[in-house]
């Protein structure tokens, strides 16, 4: 699916995008009128990343900018889901791994 983050859901929300004129009372104006309405959308901060997985893999995710600030993650792993720590994979990192065994001590 487009625009929709696989960990928490978040997709494209809908709104309006209000046009005012005017000054303020609180400034000394008489207030401010809207003008006109029309139709926004909001859309997830969605970023495309590497990750690893607790059975020794990796994945490419679209998932939103607040679950990497997390850094907890819960997809389905082998058929079971599962919540883990999030760790990106880049290059070079499969030789890392090797070396430091088993990343998820659960």
């Amino acid at each position: 699916m487009g625009r929709t983050c696989e960990v928490s859901g978040k997709k494209t929300t809908f709104g309006n995008h209000v046009t005012t004129r005017g000054k303020a009372k609180y400034l000394g104006g008489v207030g401010i009128k809207c003008t006109g309405r029309s139709r926004r959308t909001f859309e997830p901060n969605l970023q495309t990343i590497k990750i690893w997985l607790p059975n020794g893999k990796t994945q490419k995710v679209r998932v939103a900018t607040s679950v990497i600030r997390s850094g907890v993650i819960t997809l389905d792993v082998d058929g079971v889901k599962k919540t883990f720590p999030l760790i990106k994979a880049s290059k070079g990192s499969i030789q890392a791994r090797e070396k430091m065994g088993n990343l998820y001590p659960i």
